[in-house]
């Protein structure tokens, strides 16, 4: 749903990952220190087709909103295929996704003659830190929600054969851990209990970095050096790269937050071999056991396609028994879109009404691993993180409701986990 803005503000409607999510709280501050006004950004996603679609109907519905405004469009679908966002009635300007991030983009924009201002995204090389300054008005707060993204990492080298993503962020670029740290160190002095290291592929930090070094590198001198950091988060990981040094933190440093969301995508190993992936099912399922084995409150959420092409019952089945055997208690499903331009929209296709049988029941298999972990949880005790009063999450991403006492967000609170219901545990705060 569209925002309309204040007179001579400037909205962001985002659409897709965390990502997005941050970089679209970074538009909004590089806008405003420009001087642009009266404008709404539609910041895209192109990971399935349905978000194409989605993110259509959002610059149609900006438009119609706000007919007075500056419609601007940028992000990932805009990248991939900047004319087709160009030709829809009302659209000022598309931008790219390196060009979204420029300091400078919004004062430039609206002069330019050209309406699209989108250059080869594998042309660029490097990755400047994008990073939230303190807000320049009274009411402007450092992030919009209630932990603090860094966006560590973008782009990505690998070519899975359902992902169109690499093509909208180009290959993989890192920010340098010394100003990485200088900025959780700077977040952590204003408040912030939680931090969440985001990237399009964060598990390939450092390999374009002098001396290659692995993400747990980063994550360790995080830790070390910004000891008063409550808690630290992965967005996501590849399972492929967990490198030994991250290993080692996951499984000795209480700091980092007992949850991994895997990359999984499936649960048999030649559907995964043929998607591209770089682990096997035995691959996932050890790597889980080794942490759980270290850590025993260690929590899972998972990314899951179902009716990847050529998907057959009994494939699908190691996809679904995936979920039990690893205990996945956050699973994402997405029922497998064809993306034009990548392999696996070649490949011979699934049925849609297999497709749409499958993805039920994963979801149905995700519900009640939700509440097996939810069972398990309850009677136990733990800090939350309040998000809004009456609302707040575990270390291990459970989402924990209570009465509203007048709990402010950002806080970390003590909570007896009393019971629960279908989406969330019911707590008490002690």
């Amino acid at each position: 749903m569209s925002e309309t803005p204040k007179k001579n503000d400037v909205s962001v409607v985002t659409l897709g990952c965390r990502l997005n999510a941050y970089e679209s709280d970074v538009m909004a501050q590089n806008a405003r220190l420009s001087g642009l006004k009266d404008a709404v950004i539609i910041n895209t996603c192109a990971v399935t087709n349905e978000a194409v679609r989605a993110s259509r109907q959002a610059v149609r519905r900006a438009k119609k909103d706000n007919p007075n405004v500056a419609v601007i469009v940028t992000g990932c679908a805009a990248q991939v295929d900047p004319q087709a966002f160009a030709k829809i009635e009302g659209v000022d300007r598309v931008i790219g996704n390196a060009e979204k991030m420029q300091p400078q983009i919004f004062s430039e924009i609206m002069d330019a003659v050209a309406p699209i201002r989108v250059n080869d995204i594998m042309s660029v090389k490097a990755h400047a830190p994008q990073l939230l300054s303190g807000g320049n008005r009274p009411d402007e707060k450092l992030q919009s929600r209630t932990r603090a993204f860094v966006q560590v990492q973008n782009g990505c080298d690998h070519r899975c054969t359902f992902c169109i993503i690499p093509y909208g962020r180009g290959n993989s670029r890192s920010v340098p851990a010394g100003e990485v740290v200088a900025h959780v160190k700077s977040l952590t002095a204003q408040g912030y209990k939680e931090v969440v290291l985001t990237g399009v592929d964060i598990s390939s930090w450092g390999t374009d970095l002098p001396a290659t070094p692995p993400l747990g590198d980063l994550v360790r001198r995080i830790l070390k050096l910004v000891p008063d950091l409550p808690r630290l988060r992965l967005s996501s990981i590849d399972l492929a790269e967990i490198d030994p040094v991250l290993m080692e933190v996951i499984k000795t440093e209480p700091r980092f937050v007992p949850y991994l969301h895997l990359s999984l995508q499936h649960g048999d190993s030649l559907i995964l071999k043929r998607m591209k992936r770089r682990h096997s099912r035995e691959d996932a399922i050890a790597l889980c056991k080794s942490l759980r084995d270290a850590r025993p409150d260690m929590t899972f959420g998972a990314d899951i396609i179902a009716g990847f092409p050529t998907e057959t019952d009994a494939q699908f089945e190691a996809s679904l028994s995936i979920v039990d055997e690893i205990d996945i208690a956050w699973l994402h499903v997405f029922p497998f879109s064809p993306k034009a331009g990548t392999p696996a929209a070649k490949m011979p296709a699934t049925d849609g009404a297999v497709i749409k049988a499958r993805a039920k029941a994963l979801r149905d298999a995700g519900d009640a691993a939700r509440l097996r972990h939810f069972k398990t949880r309850t009677g136990q005790s733990d800090m939350i993180l309040i998000e809004k009063d009456g609302f707040g999450r575990a270390a291990d991403f459970t989402p924990v409701s209570f009465e509203p006492c007048g709990a402010r967000a950002g806080e970390l609170r003590a909570a007896a986990l009393t019971g629960y219901d279908n989406e969330t545990m019911n707590g008490t705060l002690t």
